[in-house]
């Protein structure tokens, strides 16, 4: 049975079953489990919550001094739908912060479904819905945010944000295949799931700063069966989400691994779920490399023959753009600039953040200029470390989280 009450009404030994709010207002990133720890209600007091329901039938109820002190009770077998929110479209800098947050409350809880696994329990796929739901929605208001600062992570933290970033990228490629809400939110969830297995791999070898021994890249190219069988025993995984766990490094020539699967052989989904973990892969920090240029990837992905399905990676190039946000480019006038924003008419024409100039060899004032209302054009790609210039990603982000 269970029945909402306000956050002042919690006491030890409850079950929390759901928080009256939006998952990024509360402490925690999942929700159902029983009130040990009083710091917890501590977080949930000072939080924007102010309902919760409980589940009585698996932890305490409120005191009968609680239940007469005026504080309406509903009582319910399950809990009553929330009506979906309707997303609009928003720009960069609106959501940014927001997806800011998600980010990093997602890796919290990609750091917790970890530990979870290493310690030998269950991984339920309700416990995630949440976050992919949080994930889905910020692409829906503008893809390029998310997905550009899941990108932005340190070498200690890859493991764990990649798997949030194939999540966004899933998302958004699976919208750009004209694939239905269910099927986008399941292949959000292979995505945040795909790596589970390298919970089974010690992190010292994971985030090794040099080259892996063939012994430790034999033991990293277990994951992605480790993962499946972490999978076969979760609960309420969709055979989508293991199929994309065991596949992601599969190639349309049979060259990839676990199986040699190819072209005919591979899913959709498993298509889906190769270009998107390479992708995020080659543009981020990690321990041994720095990340390529989002453009320059796109670049070199495009010319890896027999490595993706060429259907599923045109749809991965629209949903991203030739020319990604955070791609170091110049114009055709000699100026430099990073990409901030994708064009809404042409792949060839997004906003430009430009802040130096070839022909003078110095910075110039920041300019943002809006290809898709500019006679100016791209010339190519480039390559920041030539003129000298580092960091180029504040030129994107700035002040903006």
């Amino acid at each position: 049975m269970l029945k909402k009450i306000s956050v002042e009404q919690l006491c030890l030994g409850m079950h929390l079953q759901d928080f009256c709010g939006a998952w990024l207002d509360h402490p925690f990133w999942r929700t159902k489990f029983v009130l040990t720890d009083a710091k917890d209600i501590k977080l949930i007091l000072e939080s924007p919550i102010k309902e919760v329901w409980i589940d009585i039938s698996k932890g305490l109820d409120i005191n009968t001094d609680d239940a007469s002190s005026g504080t309406a009770q509903v009582i319910a077998e399950e809990i009553p739908p929330t009506p979906p929110v309707v997303q609009k479209k928003t720009s960069f800098n609106d959501e940014v912060k927001r997806a800011a947050n998600i980010c990093a409350k997602g890796k919290e809880a990609v750091v917790s479904m970890f530990q979870e696994a290493r310690m030998g329990l269950a991984i339920e796929a309700e416990a995630a819905a949440p976050l992919v739901e949080e994930i889905s929605n910020s692409v829906l208001r503008n893809p390029g945010a998310l997905i550009s600062l899941a990108r932005l992570k340190t070498a200690d933290d890859y493991t764990f944000m990649h798997s949030v970033a194939v999540c966004a990228l899933m998302i958004a490629l699976a919208r750009k295949l004209g694939l239905d809400e269910q099927q986008t939110r399941d292949a959000g969830m292979a995505g945040l799931l795909h790596d589970l297995g390298k919970a089974m791999i010690p992190m010292e070898i994971l985030n090794k700063p040099g080259k892996l021994t063939d012994e430790e890249f034999d033991l990293v190219k277990t994951h992605p069966e480790e993962g499946h069988k972490l999978l076969l025993g979760g609960i309420g995984i969709s055979e989508m989400t293991r199929d994309v766990c065991l596949h992601h490094h599969e190639k349309i020539d049979g060259s990839g691994y676990p199986k040699r699967l190819n072209g005919e052989t591979m899913s959709l989904f498993a298509k889906m779920g190769a270009v998107c973990d390479v992708y995020d892969a080659v543009t981020s920090n990690r321990p041994y490399k720095a990340g390529w240029d989002p453009a320059e990837s796109i670049k070199r992905m495009a010319e890896w023959k027999g490595h993706f399905d060429p259907v599923v990676f045109q749809a991965f190039v629209k949903s991203l753009g030739i020319y990604p946000i955070g791609s170091f480019i110049r114009l055709e006038s000699g100026k430099l600039g990073v990409v901030i924003e994708q064009g809404e008419q042409s792949l060839l024409k997004p906003k430009v953040r430009v802040f130096f100039s070839t022909k003078s060899q110095a910075y110039i004032k920041p300019e943002t200029i809006d290809l898709a209302r500019s006679p100016e054009k791209i010339a190519g790609r480039e390559d920041a470390a030539k003129w000298g210039i580092k960091d180029i990603d504040r030129y994107w982000i700035g002040d903006k989280t």
